[in-house]
């Protein structure tokens, strides 16, 4: 009897079993698939003393920017805070009916859910129904083999309780606070649960040609479990950005 066939055969089969284990959520990996909503603290009185919230990240840092990119970046944040002051804020990608991208996605401007599957979570964030893939247990891909988009390509593996993620590809035009940043640029997650029911995503943004430092920022998400996201379609904008980039509205007969 010829036996190399069977032998074989259990090779694949145990091959196939040892990758679907991998694959395979371990013991320790939470559970955070639902939706999700940006854990800010609670109102309270005018110029009353907070007491500490433990499901707070601290707050984030200025960019530590090259010195090349620290006037550029002023000018922007200046120039955005005046024009709201006039009450004529500047044009936006919103105003193109274009999404945040990342990592501005993660600051939930809307509610987000969070789906949990075998090799990938997803994320969708309300706002403009936009949705990033973190591709689990694969190698990050070479930069010059990705192309350039709004949410990059982001690989991620669990380890213990946090989900570690790696992102690059982000387009140049695709601005996180109006700091520039380049093609180079690299995000690193760390999500994971500080309680029951509050979400932490520990972003650091890497770029060695615009920043001096790694830049840390901490959101805190809420988790909601009663809520479904919102069908959010940017139709019939009615903004436009006229010849200075002031942000329009089109009224009457110019919708």
């Amino acid at each position: 009897m010829n036996i190399r066939p069977l032998v074989i055969a259990s090779l694949v089969a145990a091959a196939a079993y040892a990758d679907l284990l991998a694959q395979r959520p371990a013991a320790t990996v939470p559970d955070i698939t639902g939706s999700w909503e940006r854990y800010r603290p609670a109102p309270g009185p005018a110029g009353a003393a907070r007491a500490p919230d433990p499901n707070l990240p601290p707050p984030p840092a200025a960019p530590a920017l090259k010195p090349g990119y620290v006037d550029d970046w002023r000018g922007r944040v200046q120039a955005a805070r005046d024009a709201d002051a006039t009450g004529q804020p500047l044009a936006t990608n919103y105003t193109d009916c274009l999404p945040d991208g990342m990592p501005s996605m993660m600051g939930a401007m809307f509610p987000m859910e969070i789906l949990q599957s075998r090799g990938q979570v997803t994320i969708i964030e309300e706002a403009f129904t936009q949705v990033r893939r973190i591709l689990l247990n694969r190698p990050q891909k070479a930069l010059d083999d990705v192309e350039p988009a709004f949410y990059g390509y982001s690989v991620g593996r669990w380890e213990g309780d946090t989900l570690v993620v790696d992102t690059i590809g982000i387009k140049e035009t695709v601005r996180f606070q109006n700091a520039p940043h380049s093609k180079d640029m690299r995000i690193k997650e760390r999500i994971h649960l500080v309680s029951p029911g509050v979400l932490w995503d520990e972003i650091t943004i890497e770029d060695p040609v615009t920043l001096e430092k790694p830049w840390v920022v901490t959101y805190a998400y809420r988790k909601m479990p009663d809520y479904t996201l919102l069908e959010y379609i940017c139709e019939d904008n009615r903004e436009y950005a006229d010849a200075q980039g002031k942000q329009k509205l089109r009224v009457g007969q110019d919708k």
